[in-house]
C-alpha cells in the first residue's frame, strides 16, 4: 500500500505566508523611512553648534565694561563690550557686522546677557553670563552657556 503523501502548498498556507512577508516588507520600508527623513538631523544640530560657538566666541572676544562710555549701541558692527549683545535676535545668522549669511537663513539666533553670581569667586556685579540660542524649526533648539568676567 502507497503512503498517502501531500504535495504543494495548501491555499491557508500561502496566504499566512504572504501576510508575514508583507508585515516584513512593511517594517523594513517604514525603518527606511524614518531613517532617511532624520539623515539631515546632524548636520544642521552640528551647524546649530558652529553658529553658537561663533557667536558667544564673538562676544566672548569683547571687553566686559563699555570702553567708550555709549552704552547700548544700536549697530552690531558697532557692538563693543559684551551687554551690547543683550537681546539681539538673528533671523537667519549673520557675521561679526551683522551681514547675514544666506545659506544661513533658516536658523534663529537669540542672545540673552544677564549678570551672574554663579561663580563663587566673582562678585556678581563683575560676571556676566551669555546665552547664545539657536534654533532650527522644528526640532532643532540649542542653548550655548559662557561667562565673561571683568577681572
Amino acid at each position: 500500500m502507497r503512503a498517502n503523501r501531500e504535495l504543494g502548498v495548501a491555499l491557508i498556507e500561502l496566504v499566512v505566508s504572504i501576510v508575514i512577508v508583507s508585515i516584513a516588507a512593511a517594517s523594513v520600508l517604514g525603518l527606511l523611512s524614518r531613517t532617511t527623513e532624520h539623515s539631515a538631523d546632524a548636520m544642521i544640530i552640528s551647524q546649530a553648534v558652529s553658529i553658537a560657538e561663533a557667536y558667544l566666541e564673538e562676544i566672548s572676544l569683547k571687553p566686559f565694561a563699555d570702553p567708550d562710555g555709549v552704552d547700548g549701541e544700536g549697530n552690531r558692527a558697532d557692538f563693543d563690550d559684551v551687554d551690547d549683545y543683550d537681546g539681539l535676535v538673528d533671523a537667519g545668522a549673520a557675521d561679526q557686522f551683522g551681514n547675514p549669511i544666506a545659506a544661513l537663513s533658516g536658523y534663529t539666533v537669540t542672545v540673552t546677557v544677564t549678570g551672574s553670581a554663579a561663580l563663587p569667586t566673582v562678585p556678581a556685579a563683575d560676571a556676566a553670563r551669555v546665552d547664545v540660542r539657536v534654533g532650527f524649526p522644528p526640532s532643532v533648539n540649542l542653548t550655548l552657556s559662557g561667562y565673561k568676567t571683568r577681572l
